[in-house]
């Protein structure tokens, strides 16, 4: 642990009425008096805020992050409001616009081709342009393709969380995803190397067998930690969300390693910048208090 980076982010948190705070004190160990009942009050405001279909304006980002939020929160996976929205996603499964669509003989040649990857979510048609596009923890994709996987991975997570693994789509999901990870220990030559970590996530979501896939890359992953504990080509803070994710001594270690790295990112006002703040400082305070762990 670092007990400095930690103290500062229990500070800035403190007793903020936010489902990040809220999750921030239940991480130290430190629930506030009022936290049951504020998670049950935004819990409520989230979910009205959902469409009778359930979704968030039609929109596929903001609908699977919604998901994540109530979950996070407590809402039942048998409730209404997660119900809605996992239907609402699911129709998404196969829709022109998901990642892989089409083919070519050099996407073939890799595999990244709808011949191998089936189940992706379309957060859109194909014939409208997603990009840029900021995700919860504030990682910006700017290519098509990168994007629309990530998007996909994120929502694999919120119908995994709800309970879904079971269901064909979801599963045909799983088996390309673990697939086509059998070629991202060529660091960036399949996949852009945020979108690898995005599809790690998912694959730890789901558990064994599918983790299996990621936790043999956590050795392309370690190796290519640089010294000051971050990744050149890959965003902080989703890397160490999927490694938290994983959580094995492995992944943990490569935890305790990237801490300098949070130090010196971690500003004066306790967060690490105006992106994201709060769900950045969550996967900071995590990530400090996972690294006290392990020998």
């Amino acid at each position: 642990m670092s007990p400095e980076l930690v103290a500062r982010l229990a500070q800035y948190f403190g007793a903020e009425p936010s489902r990040p705070a809220i999750l921030a004190r239940r991480a130290l160990g430190h629930p506030g008096p009022r936290d049951p009942a504020l998670a049950l009050e935004l819990r409520e405001r989230l979910a009205a805020e959902l469409r009778p279909d359930g979704s968030m304006q039609g929109a596929s980002l903001p609908t699977i992050w919604r998901v994540h939020e109530l979950l996070d929160l407590g809402e039942p996976t048998d409730g209404r409001p997660i119900r809605a929205a996992i239907r609402w996603l699911g129709a998404l499964q196969g829709r022109s616009g998901a990642f892989g669509e089409g083919c070519d003989k050099q996407r073939h040649a890799r595999r990244a081709c709808e011949h191998f990857l089936v189940g992706f979510f379309s957060p859109a048609p194909p014939e409208q342009r997603i990009t840029p596009v900021t995700l919860p923890n504030g990682k910006v994709f700017r290519a098509e393709p990168a994007a629309r996987f990530a998007l996909s991975a994120l929502a694999l997570r919120a119908l995994l969380r709800a309970g879904e693994s079971r269901r064909p789509p979801v599963r045909r999901h799983l088996e390309s995803l673990a697939r086509f990870a059998e070629q991202w220990s060529d660091w960036g030559s399949a996949l852009a190397p945020d979108a690898i970590v995005a599809g790690m996530h998912a694959l730890a979501e789901a558990g064994p067998p599918w983790s299996d896939a990621t936790r043999r890359l956590l050795t392309v992953v370690a190796e290519r930690q640089g010294d000051d504990g971050g990744w050149s080509e890959v965003d902080l803070f989703p890397m160490l969300d999927m490694l938290l994710a994983v959580g094995s001594p492995e992944a943990l270690a490569v935890v305790r390693r990237s801490v300098p790295a949070l130090v010196a990112r971690q500003r004066s006002d306790r967060t690490f910048g105006a992106t994201a703040r709060q769900e950045r400082a969550l996967i900071g305070l995590r990530a400090g208090l996972a690294a006290g762990q392990g020998p």
